[in-house]
């Protein structure tokens, strides 16, 4: 699968992963947002037998295909959450109900 990786240079060391290149229509604009402006990387050919260095390369696949990004942040960060949470509303929504 080919995807395409870009670097936030709001967040040190946070890497976008898309199925599709410049597909950032497909992301949450909280995510947009946070990221800030994105710097294109490199295009890679990834598969199930792939190693990455930092990330599984399965889960990776995964979010690719399941939502058509992926979010690498460094270890420790707490927006690694951030592939798994649909972004559906934000919190400001709860405190309106």
């Amino acid at each position: 699968m080919p995807c395409f990786v870009y670097a936030s240079l709001r967040k040190a060391g946070s890497y976008l992963w898309l199925a599709e290149r410049d597909a950032f229509a497909r992301l949450p604009e909280p995510l947009l947002l946070l990221l800030g402006e994105l710097r294109f990387v490199m295009e890679v050919q990834l598969d199930e037998q792939r190693k990455l260095p930092v990330e599984d390369t399965a889960q990776v696949l995964a979010h690719l295909r399941e939502q058509g990004w992926h979010l690498q942040v460094p270890p420790n960060e707490t927006l690694a959450a951030a592939n798994h949470l649909p972004y559906t509303h934000s919190p400001q929504d709860d405190r309106d109900e």
